[in-house]
């Protein structure tokens, strides 16, 4: 989807949104508002969107678009038997209740507007948040499932915690095009980020903006697995930084954060710890001592020095960088998995597989219910479960993670992207051992 595509739909949903925000008003301002009550929605999930969902029971789950439900529960089972066709599929009755006086989530029905009246359509705006309740098989021969849902409340405490992180992290001081190109990066959309930053480059004349805009294009081609070109973006940002800002300005920190981990990524651990030490004596004179990017400075100087093989230092690095983060960021955020990944993998390499395997799995729980069932950070889990399974000669277990990861890599990362080649490296290396 191209940026025009972008700003254009943005129109129509934020007015999409506005107008469900009035008919709820309209229809829940009354008596109807204390009535609980139950809609329908028949979909087919992968089966490995399925299995994830059934491994978060109890867990959160959002509908990333406007979500179309029914009062008719006919009408909803004819959009679910197509599973019947399709081996890799599974048909969905999400059956859900709710109750309006708990939730100011906006939700209205649609009916007296839509063309399709007998559907008795109740439409939820976008990014709704559901608890999943029981799943139920309700036909063994069409693969068709039961699965119960209920709105969240508006104290529902889960919710409330990672809604203000996620508020946080979500760039509430930016703007337009600018917020817009931080939040696809967040969602794994580099290239469509690439291209908005691109425009803003030239479009801009202020230095500082242009700073900005050369590290976001970094990043953009660092995710993509292009370090080099990630390197160039980054010394551009630095430049002007350097140029125009005190000595130990935090945003002098990021870059030379960044560029680390660019030589990092390419294999040159010396220099990359250089740039990581400079990152982290910025921010110890700029940053309180709880601050998350002090945490990545110890988690990057943590890596590095897992590859220069000093384990005992690595594992120093990384537990300081858990115990940052466990005092600023919630239970269930995913940097924390980061450093329990981190940790299980020094532990792998010095042969304590328990431990190992122990951390990995912290990790692997706090990713099911705080990401997307594909993000490549799942990926990174089931690789590292998999390799300490390898490693107590488990091979049958690790294969099974190492598809796994492939499979999520598959989805998520570029054809020619490292985590993948290597992904899939391993999962052919353990074939041959099976």
């Amino acid at each position: 989807m191209n940026i025009d595509i972008i700003l254009r739909m943005g129109f129509f949903i934020n007015d999409l949104h506005r107008d469900i925000q009035r008919l709820h008003s309209e229809q829940f301002d009354g008596e109807q508002s204390d009535k609980i009550f139950t809609v329908y929605r028949g979909q087919c999930l992968s089966k490995e969107a399925f299995s994830e969902m059934i491994n978060t029971k109890g867990g959160l789950l959002s509908f990333n678009n406007f979500l179309s439900t029914s009062k008719n529960r006919d009408v909803s089972l004819l959009f679910a038997p197509q599973a019947a066709t399709n081996p890799d599929l599974v048909g969905i009755l999400f059956v859900i209740s709710i109750n309006p006086t708990n939730s100011t989530t906006p939700f209205a029905s649609v009916s007296d507007v839509s063309h399709f009246h007998m559907e008795d359509e109740v439409l939820f705006s976008m990014h709704t948040v559901f608890r999943i309740g029981d799943i139920q098989l309700m036909d063994e021969n069409n693969d068709l499932y039961q699965v119960n849902l209920t709105l969240t409340t508006d104290n529902d405490q889960d919710l409330l915690t990672l809604s203000d992180q996620i508020r946080q992290e979500t760039f509430p001081d930016e703007k337009g095009w600018y917020r817009l190109g931080l939040l696809l990066i967040k969602m794994g959309q580099f290239t469509k980020a690439h291209e908005i930053y691109k425009v803003l480059l030239n479009q801009t004349t202020n230095e500082s903006d242009k700073a900005n805009i050369y590290h976001q294009l970094g990043r953009t081609k660092y995710n993509e697995g292009e370090y080099q070109e990630a390197l160039s973006y980054y010394e551009k940002a630095l430049t002007i930084r350097q140029q125009s800002l005190p000595s130990n300005h935090s945003e002098l920190g990021t870059s030379y954060s960044s560029m680390g981990t660019a030589y990092a990524s390419m294999g040159d651990y010396p220099k990359a710890l250089s740039y990581y030490e400079k990152a982290l004596t910025i921010r110890q004179q700029s940053l309180p001592s709880n601050h998350p990017d002090l945490a990545g400075s110890y988690n990057n100087i943590g890596l590095v020095h897992y590859n220069l093989g000093d384990y005992s230092k690595a594992l120093s690095s990384h537990e300081t960088a858990l115990a940052i983060k466990q005092q600023s960021l919630p239970s269930n955020h995913p940097d924390l998995a980061s450093s329990y990944n981190n940790i299980g993998g020094v532990y792998n390499t010095m042969g304590d597989y328990a431990k190992a395997l122990s951390s990995h799995e912290k990790a692997f729980a706090i990713q099911q219910q705080s990401l997307p069932f594909n993000d490549p950070s799942l990926g990174v889990s089931y690789n590292n479960i998999g390799l300490v399974y390898e490693n107590m000669g488990n091979y049958s277990k690790a294969h099974l993670f190492y598809e796994r990861a492939v499979q999520i890599a598959q989805q998520s990362l570029s054809t020619n992207h490292p985590d993948l080649q290597r992904w899939r490296e391993n999962l052919e290396n353990i074939k041959r051992k099976l």
